[in-house]
């Protein structure tokens, strides 16, 4: 399973990726706004600041939601720097640009994917990635693990090539859940990827074994 981290803290992104087991990026307009990052060409140099830190996958969102829209945005993301995966909402205009970039060799993340019905559009169109939103849905009473699972079955029965990237984890729990499941990507907070490290039963052995080794080297 890859491990992306879902931010635009560079800090929080340096953190993970010193920790070495980080393969990408994913952000968003909201995040974006959360690090205070707006304007256009502000925008465009934190991706690059992004891409600078990470080598792998940095999944940059089109704005626009028109077809010529999201094809002139996501060519010039596209052009930034060669980790750049294009994000495209999933809308019908937006199926229409994933299968324009497939054909152009430009990756794609399909995003806000919330069905299977979704799911299967944009792996038929050649997503490279489509984002599974099982935090959301958990936040509507609708189980986002067995999303997972369904969109798992189908792509395992026709080979599509498009990953399952889970995206608005929230918690270790997802992200073991993920795993168990066949999820390819994760993305989600660093703290959700910290928490994975974390046992009580780690800290008190280690508490003890530091504790004994004081005693015999008095």
């Amino acid at each position: 399973m890859r491990f992306f981290i879902d931010t635009a803290n560079l800090k929080e992104i340096k953190e993970a990726n010193d920790l070495g087991i980080l393969d990408g990026v994913t952000t968003n307009p909201s995040l974006m706004a959360k690090e205070g990052i707006t304007g256009a060409q502000n925008i465009l140099n934190h991706y690059l600041a992004i891409c600078e830190i990470v080598d792998g996958p940095v999944s940059a969102e089109v704005i626009a939601t028109d077809f010529d829209g999201m094809i002139r945005e996501g060519e010039q993301l596209a052009a930034l720097h060669k980790n750049i995966v294009v994000k495209i909402p999933m809308i019908l205009e937006g199926i229409k640009a994933i299968k324009y970039f497939s054909a152009k060799n430009i990756r794609t993340n399909c995003t806000l994917v919330f069905s299977a019905g979704q799911a299967l559009l944009a792996a038929k169109a050649g997503a490279t990635y489509i984002s599974p939103f099982l935090g959301r849905l958990d936040d509507v009473s609708t189980d986002g693990i067995s999303l997972i699972a369904q969109i798992r079955l189908i792509y395992d029965n026709y080979a599509f090539d498009t990953a399952i990237l889970a995206a608005s984890v929230r918690h270790p729990m997802h992200i073991i859940n993920c795993a168990e499941i066949g999820a390819d990507v994760m993305t989600g907070p660093l703290s959700a990827i910290k928490a994975l490290a974390k046992h009580p039963l780690t800290d008190l052995g280690l508490q003890q074994f530091l504790a004994d080794y004081a005693k015999g080297n008095k």
